[in-house]
């Protein structure tokens, strides 16, 4: 929004220009969401604590977890405020893809405020049934899947890249839907398992956001595309103003969300931000290296299958409970410590994810 004002503004004053660069504008993006985030979260807890809107905890659970039950949830709402307020502030809203990821965001963060608002404020222990609520996925996953589909301008935008060769490059045609609509239900439903304990899911789609910027800067410049031997998709440079959103958004909410927990994502935020990185990996073309950094969202959605796999064909659990972050937390580890670990190794994993771009 603010695009179009700088660009008034330059032509009486040159030093405006400034505001074109993706690079400060994505630093402002950042410090706008962060600095909404920590504004606006004391009196969203406040808010939520005075409406009763807490935490229900599993008996059969971490016992550790009994002392939750009542912390406020649905704080997701305010990262997608500050994550909106900040894109819509600073991004080129000409662009076709910021509409694309940012929409598809929120999407599905209402499908996740319906879960949670049934939940918790209607006292409905279901919530939204997981048939509907996978109903509503699809139908957003697939519109996105094929709105982006019909404006590719160019074969790149629908190719499978395959990291660390130059020249795999699979031309996937009509089957770009299906890949889309997977990658960015699955990731949705990733990082929704994932979000158990406290500042678990949120630090880990910061970093996978941050450095999904660097891709979308890296691809949308003809230049260092060329030179990285990556996908040169023009435009999608300006995600990284999105992506900044993200990181600064979920800084701010991380300063509420860090153990012990002041405030519990819920639905609205975990399913939103989930599809968001699946969004953004599309549109950059790096849908295996989103597999690659989002390896803690990879381990524990697989956990919950294997599990729920074992029990139904042999009677028996592979894990003491799942996700895997339970797993731990029943062998003994401290919340804090499980934590802490599934950090580093995301941190791990995204660097391993932006050597990508160099080793080919």
């Amino acid at each position: 929004m603010l695009v179009f004002l700088f660009e008034l503004l330059t032509k009486l004053y040159s030093g405006f220009d400034v505001f074109r660069y993706l690079t400060l504008r994505a630093i402002l993006g950042v410090l706008t969401a962060l600095f909404f985030a920590l504004l606006v979260g004391p009196a969203m807890i406040r808010r939520l604590s005075l409406y009763q809107i807490g935490q229900h905890v599993r008996s059969d659970g971490p016992q550790s977890h009994l002392s939750k039950a009542g912390t406020p949830t649905m704080g997701g709402a305010l990262i997608l405020v500050a994550i909106a307020l900040s894109t819509l502030l600073w991004a080129d809203l000409r662009n076709k893809y910021i509409w694309v990821v940012l929409l598809v965001t929120l999407a599905f963060g209402a499908i996740g405020w319906m879960d949670d608002y049934r939940k918790l404020v209607l006292k409905n222990s279901k919530g939204l049934s997981a048939r509907a609520k996978y109903a509503w996925q699809s139908l957003f996953g697939l519109a996105a899947a094929v709105v982006l589909y019909l404006l590719a301008s160019n074969p790149t935008e629908t190719q499978l890249i395959v990291p660390l060769f130059k020249s795999v490059k699979l031309d996937l045609g009509l089957w770009f839907i299906p890949l889309t609509y997977f990658v960015i239900v699955g990731s949705s439903n990733a990082v929704n398992l994932t979000d158990g304990l406290d500042g678990l899911a949120i630090m880990p789609t910061v970093m996978v956001a941050g450095a999904f910027g660097i891709f979308a800067y890296l691809s949308g410049n003809a230049i260092f595309a060329n030179y990285l031997g990556i996908p040169h998709v023009p435009g999608v440079g300006e995600v990284i103003v999105f992506c900044a959103a993200i990181f600064g958004a979920g800084l701010g909410f991380l300063w509420f969300n860090a153990y012990p927990a002041q405030v519990f994502m819920g639905d609205v935020g975990a399913l939103a931000l989930g599809a968001a990185l699946g969004a953004i990996a599309v549109v950059v073309r790096q849908e295996i290296v989103l597999v690659i950094m989002g390896g803690v969202f990879v381990m524990e959605t697989v956990s919950v299958i294997l599990q729920v796999g074992s029990y139904k064909l042999t009677g028996r659990r592979i894990f003491r409970m799942a996700p895997l972050h339970h797993h731990f937390e029943l062998k003994g580890w401290p919340e804090p410590r499980v934590i802490v670990r599934f950090w580093i190794i995301t941190v791990i994993l995204v660097l391993i994810g932006l050597a990508t771009l160099k080793v080919r």
